[in-house]
């Protein structure tokens, strides 16, 4: 953001007093797209914050009557009887095609199913706290269920199952990168502040992370997890593995700050002040570069999300019965799934708007990170 366009959205007086953080926001509104990219991170995070509350059906429950279930339509309007106006569905009746005897499903016109907001369905938890069975959408006969998304092989909703892999999927990203954030703040901040021997040996290490080739790696510590663990704990393990192989390309960036704020005139004064290292480093020189560690962070998530799917789908990450995205997409992996029922395919477009949104975040973060030179 130039100073001229600064001026005239924000008064003059307040941004000659306007804190940093202040100016990044002014810079980052913007940003139209970026915008947009927060708003869907928002929403992405709150269905992963309580995925039950957007499930419609038990994302676990199988239905052998519902095997490969196409999506179904929501209607709103209904001109059968009069005009009527709300949201309903119809359900689909199969039959069997005479000559291959594959399965058809069309809807049955002399049938109709509302769907009730905040209506009541299966029972869930909310964030460990409380169980709950108050659902956004529900349909108004159990006996009838509806399938946004479809169904699976084993006639499992995959519109709820993909809304509760959001929370496995998304989560671990911003675990990850949790991890990654302490091990390069911590040791780049090292590095850059002490120099010498410390230096020397903690840019070595950052080398021979740097120089491992990431796919393989990534394929052989999660190959070596055993099968028989509970979920809970592969999840974890998969965490910590993602972050091990995450945190050094950040350690550079930050040693890379160090070193030219330790020589800054602030951090001379503070020494003479009498201040301690510990305080210099994490009340002085890190907030002076928050905002572009907070920018790294945001694109790094992404990279997380899709390391997970990708191990996932390959059958060494996460192994049902947890539900994740890349989970999912195994489901994708034979020729009859292909031809018979590509809406198994959708967890992928859910990965792909998470990723492109928190791209377009962190993007947007970045180039609001330093407003003063925009």
């Amino acid at each position: 953001m130039t100073d001229a366009s600064l001026q005239a959205e924000v008064p003059a007086e307040r941004v000659a007093v306007a804190s940093q953080w202040q100016l990044i926001w002014w810079a980052f509104r913007r940003h139209k797209l970026a915008m947009i990219a927060l708003v869907v991170t928002i929403a992405l995070y709150t269905v992963a914050l309580v995925p039950g509350f957007f499930a419609i059906n038990d994302p676990v429950k199988q239905n052998a009557r519902s095997t490969f279930h196409p999506p179904q339509r929501v209607h709103v309007i209904d001109r059968t009887d009069g005009l009527q106006i709300g949201l309903y569905f119809r359900p689909l009746k199969m039959t069997r095609d005479p000559e291959t005897l594959a399965a058809i499903f069309k809807e049955d016109p002399t049938k109709k199913v509302g769907i009730r907001l905040f209506g009541r369905g299966y029972e869930y938890s909310v964030l460990g706290l409380f169980r709950s069975n108050i659902h956004l959408l529900a349909s108004s006969d159990p006996k009838q269920p509806l399938y946004l998304f479809g169904a699976d092989r084993l006639g499992r909703d995959v519109y709820s199952r993909v809304v509760q892999g959001a929370q496995i999927s998304l989560s671990i990203g911003l675990v990850g990168v949790a991890l990654s954030l302490a091990l390069g703040v911590v040791l780049g901040g090292i590095s850059g502040y002490y120099g010498g021997r410390i230096d020397f040996v903690i840019q070595r290490v950052i080398e021979f992370v740097l120089a491992l080739p990431t796919i393989p790696i990534w394929l052989a510590l999660a190959a070596a997890l055993p099968q028989n663990w509970p979920a809970t704990l592969q999840y974890m393990m998969i965490t910590i593995i993602l972050s091990l192989t995450g945190w050094a390309q950040l350690a550079r960036v930050v040693r890379g700050r160090f070193l030219s704020l330790r020589s800054e005139e602030f951090v001379a004064a503070a020494r003479l002040d009498g201040v301690s290292e510990r305080r210099i480093i994490f009340r002085h020189m890190l907030p002076s570069f928050a905002s572009h560690i907070i920018a790294s962070v945001t694109l790094a998530v992404p990279a997380m999300i899709l390391a997970e799917t990708s191990l996932s789908f390959l059958g060494l990450g996460l192994q049902p019965p947890t539900i994740s995205w890349g989970v999912l997409l195994r489901e994708a992996q034979n020729i009859r799934s292909i031809a018979t029922a590509p809406w198994l395919f959708l967890p992928g477009a859910a990965v792909v708007l998470a990723v492109m949104a928190l791209n377009l975040l962190g993007d947007g973060l970045r180039d609001a990170a330093d407003p003063y030179n925009k």
